[in-house]
């Protein structure tokens, strides 16, 4: 499931057509699904509405798709995740506060558990990278248990962070899946954890 870019006219307004056409190349070539609005999304750069608008184009040429739903605060988050389920996308994914950097387990754990109860039917993957100022670690292992729509942990840290992941998380449960966000690591993840790439 490759992360979409965002193209854009020449007024930098998105390009959803161009979105679009992209998405259907990668499904055409093997991919299961895009994931759109996430790291490489450009989600900063894009109004609300435009993301909404991308997302609902990717499924409405049934394209399955994973929503990015990192925002300034929860409460968009949340509006982000209720809008993927609405409109039918395959899944979301959640990423800890970014801009205020909380430390708080309990208060990324709020965070966490708002946007997971916003669509709890839908298939959640939670972002972990020591990069947002955040690793959620043991914190995941509780929201799950509460949210079973809560089935992947994508680890973008380094190595180290990817072993705690697998052992410590994907091993704990035969219901999560353990992937590889960062390429040069999906080898130390399959040969070392027998677990998923992405």
């Amino acid at each position: 499931m490759p992360a979409l870019m965002t193209p854009c006219l020449d007024d930098r307004s998105p390009d959803d057509s161009a979105l679009e056409r992209k998405a259907r190349e990668l499904m055409d070539v093997g991919m299961t699904g895009v994931i759109y609005c996430g790291s490489k999304g450009d989600w900063p750069l894009l109004s609300d509405q435009q993301r909404q608008e991308g997302v609902r184009q990717l499924v409405d040429a049934s394209v399955p798709v994973i929503v990015g739903t990192g925002a300034q605060n929860t409460a968009l988050a949340v509006a982000h995740s209720e809008h993927a389920a609405a409109v039918g996308a395959a899944g979301w994914m959640v990423i800890p506060r970014v801009l205020s950097r909380g430390a708080s387990p309990t208060a990324q754990r709020q965070h966490f558990a708002a946007i997971l109860g916003a669509a709890p039917n839908l298939p959640a993957v939670i972002y972990n990278s020591p990069h947002y100022g955040f690793e959620t670690k043991a914190v995941f292992l509780d929201l799950h248990h509460d949210f079973p729509n809560l089935v992947e942990f994508k680890e973008f840290g380094g190595v180290e962070s990817l072993t705690y992941a697998a052992e410590h998380i994907s091993h704990t449960s035969d219901n999560v899946l353990l992937m590889a966000g960062v390429d040069t690591q999906v080898s130390h993840c399959l040969a070392f954890w027998g677990r998923t790439g992405s």
